[in-house]
Order: structure tokens, then C-alpha cells, then sequence
């Protein structure tokens, strides 16, 4: 197997590593946030350590925010309590947003999230960098996982935390709405998606729904766009350490894709929230959403009966394509280390990551996991499987560890897209950058 941090991987090679037995994700509806009484306690000490052993016992604050996901949570949490009768689980769940924003302050001093998950990039080093994980490196759960698909929870050679979901970050396809369009639902390069996104349009649907007023699922569209253009496949890592700028021709030349796009986005794209931008797909009023594999669930969910599989809009020249997907590894498992109850904790990450375990959350939730041996069973993830036999990169957006830079070139697209020149947009978000890295 060849997963490496930002590079790609084959589902072939998971097979033949893992064993997985078939072939057949962000985001969260707002609640309100749980505090578990009693809760608060000492920092951790210096550098992580292992959780604490002894008797699992306790109530146990899980702290996530896939909304979405609660019901399938509350199963498995009747289960995991059928052998551990001493121990509750209440879910702590915060829309995406939020918990992107607010995680690290709910959970440092133990108060929330005695088993917590984090975001890969920028929130799991700010969660390193707090010390809030514990070090699961010695732990069970780790095991039941297909390695090379957890490495973005090490740090410091210690598994901090764990990938609980791959998630393939690429459009989602109304595929009945490709047929009547005779569109091409896989297309082999940029003009043969322009081509396609052209007879969906002429076809009287919107081409593409893409929730521009929600920054952080707007910026899903990026992992793809970026991919031929940039001079490296670490490109965003650079940008971030002042070796690369985005006023280079490399990213105004993907800058100048969205400015292609334009035309096949919605009415008011930069006002259209996430789940503005869901209900137009589900509706078929639009052939595409541009988020990722997270939304299967939510549009079943929204009463939709038609066909759905992934698609890459293959941002390369014909011929020249290096790529055919983009996935990311991110729902990062972890147990807090301000937690007081820490082997409680730590027996519910490690019933989580059991394969019978895994593979009902996948197939319930329509979520890719990286626990080795699942087979999916669900309809919308086994079409969708086929593109993990395909050479897919590692989701570069999450490369960035600053948020304030992340987000300034998120927001340059939005703004090409709405009509700013790419030079212009450019501009600004490398002066954000710029003043960060003085």
C-alpha cells in the first residue's frame, strides 16, 4: 500500500492490506451544547501520556459534530453499554462550524469531550499543541485500523488520534440528471467537465449547487481544482511556510477555473448555505453539490429517490491527469487528557474502531471508515466505492495548520467566482497571509 500524507492511495491496495470483505460523509445540524456535570479538572501534564487505566466507569461527554450521525450513536452506545453498565455516553454535538471554532476552549480543562474527535489540519495541531490528547499509540484501538489511513493522528511518532472516517471530497452527481443531459457523469479532463456542466445547463437544471456562504464547504471544491496547477503536491504547506504564494501563476490559473464555474453555480451562490445547497440538489433542481461523500446521507434524508455517485471534475488537460479523486482521513478519534474519566473514555474509542462496530456506523451513516475488514453494504456508498480503486490524493486544503491564512484563500475563490479579478483576490489573501507570517 502507498497512502502517504499528501499523496494517494488505491482501494486495491487497502484490499490487499486490510482484507476489506466489500466494496458494498462534515456536516453537522446545529444542537445545542451538553456540559457534563461535575466536569472540569487539572490540566494534563507536559507532553502526552497514555490514558489512565483502571475500571471504566463514569459518564462520558462525547464530543462531535456530526448531528447527523446522533442515531446511529445512540445505538451503538446501547450496545457498548450491554458490557460496560458502569459507564454512560452522552453525545456533546456542535454544528461544524462551531465545533471548528470552539472545540479547543470547550474541552482543555476536561469540562467536555472526554472522548472527543477533531478536524485533520489545522485543529488537530491546535489540539496537539494544548496538549489536550492523551497518547493511544499502546491502545487497542489503533489495531483495528488499515495503518497508512490513521497516520494524520500521529504526531511526534504518537498516535494521538485516530481517522475514523475516509471521506471522498468531490461533488456529489445526480446521475439520472447526467443521463437526460447526456452528460458525461466521469469526465477524463477539464473540458470534458466544462462540456458536461455546458448540457446540464442547456438541459434547464442548474449545473452545479455550491453553498458559497458556508466557507468551510465551499472550500471543498478546491481539493480538486488545485490538483494539476500547483507546482507540488504539498502546495498549500508551502504557501503557509512563505515558499510558495498564491500570487503565483499556479493559483491564478485556479483562481481562473472558478471564474469557468461561475456560470454553472446557482442563483446567489455566496449566499447559499450548506443546507440551502442540499435542499436544491435533493430537489433535482441541480445536478451537482459540491461538498463530498458527508452529504450522501443528508440528501437520502431529504427524500431524494434518483441515482447518485461521486465525480471528479478533473481539473487537467487532456492527457495529463495525475489524479482521479480526492478522499481525506478526518473524524479523528481521541480521548482528552484532562478527562477524569479516562478509561471510560478510552473503552468507548475502542468499541468504536471494533469492526462490527464500524461497519454499522458506515452503513447506517453512508461514511466510509478506515477500521479494516468493513464491508459496505449501504447502496449510495457501494456505487460510490468504485473511486477508491482509483489513484486519490490526500485532501490538500487541510494542509494548512492557520486558519486566518486558510480562510483568506478560501475567500479569494468566492470572490473570483462573484466577479473579483484572480489578481485582485489573489492580492488580498497574500496580504492576510503576509501578516501572518511577520
Amino acid at each position: 500500500m502507498t497512502v502517504q500524507p499528501e499523496n494517494g492511495m488505491t482501494r486495491r491496495n487497502i484490499l490487499q492490506l486490510a482484507g476489506i470483505a466489500g466494496a458494498g460523509m462534515l456536516l453537522a445540524s446545529c444542537a445545542a451544547p451538553g456540559t457534563r456535570p461535575g466536569g472540569g479538572a487539572a490540566g494534563p501534564a507536559a507532553g502526552p501520556t497514555p490514558p489512565a487505566s483502571g475500571k471504566a466507569t463514569g459518564e462520558v461527554s462525547f464530543a462531535h459534530w456530526r448531528g447527523e450521525d446522533q442515531n446511529a450513536f445512540d445505538e451503538l452506545i446501547k450496545r457498548f453499554r450491554k458490557e460496560y453498565a458502569d459507564v454512560t455516553v452522552v453525545q456533546d454535538i456542535t454544528a461544524s462550524n462551531d465545533y471548528s471554532r470552539q472545540a479547543l476552549q470547550r474541552v482543555r480543562n476536561g469540562a467536555s469531550g472526554d472522548a472527543l474527535t477533531s478536524f485533520r489540519g489545522a485543529q488537530f495541531a491546535s489540539f496537539v499543541d494544548a496538549e489536550v490528547l492523551t497518547d493511544l499509540s499502546a491502545t487497542k484501538a489503533p489495531k483495528s485500523y488499515t495503518p497508512e489511513l490513521i497516520e494524520a493522528g500521529v504526531a511526534d511518532g504518537k498516535q494521538l488520534a485516530i481517522p475514523y472516517q475516509t471521506v471522498l471530497l468531490m461533488p456529489v452527481a445526480n446521475v439520472d440528471l447526467f443521463d437526460k443531459a447526456k452528460a458525461d457523469v466521469a469526465p477524463a479532463d477539464w473540458d470534458s467537465f466544462l462540456d458536461a456542466c455546458d448540457k446540464l445547463k442547456s438541459s434547464g437544471v442548474t449545473p452545479i449547487s455550491w453553498p458559497g456562504g458556508d466557507q468551510g464547504n465551499a472550500a471543498q471544491l478546491v481539493n480538486s481544482l488545485v490538483l494539476y496547477d500547483a507546482p507540488s503536491d504539498d502546495m498549500f504547506t508551502q504557501v503557509q511556510a512563505g515558499k510558495l504564494k498564491v500570487t503565483d501563476d499556479w493559483f491564478l490559473k485556479v483562481l481562473k477555473k472558478y471564474q469557468q464555474l461561475a456560470p454553472f453555480f446557482q442563483t446567489n451562490f455566496t449566499g447559499t448555505s450548506y443546507e440551502s445547497s442540499q435542499q436544491l440538489f435533493a430537489s433535482g433542481q441541480a445536478a451537482m453539490l459540491a461538498t463530498g461523500s458527508y452529504s450522501l446521507a443528508t440528501v437520502r434524508g431529504l427524500g431524494s429517490t434518483f441515482d447518485m455517485d461521486m465525480i471528479f471534475p478533473n481539473p487537467a488537460p487532456k492527457g495529463k491527469g495525475k489524479w482521479e479523486g480526492v478522499y481525506n482521513a478526518t473524524f479523528m478519534l481521541g480521548v482528552n487528557a484532562a478527562s477524569k474519566v479516562q478509561p471510560a473514555a478510552l473503552a468507548w474509542v475502542e468499541f468504536l474502531s471494533r469492526k462490527e462496530s464500524a461497519q454499522y456506523y458506515a452503513n447506517e451513516t453512508a461514511q466510509f471508515v478506515t477500521v479494516a475488514g468493513v464491508e459496505y453494504t449501504n447502496p449510495d456508498l457501494a456505487k460510490a466505492a468504485a473511486f477508491l480503486d482509483k489513484k486519490i490524493a490526500l485532501a490538500p486544503r487541510y494542509q494548512f495548520t492557520n486558519l486566518d491564512m486558510a480562510n483568506a484563500v478560501w475567500e479569494s475563490c468566492v470572490k473570483v467566482a462573484a466577479g473579483t479579478s484572480p489578481e485582485q483576490a489573489a492580492e488580498a489573501a497574500q496580504q492576510i497571509i503576509d501578516q501572518q507570517q511577520s
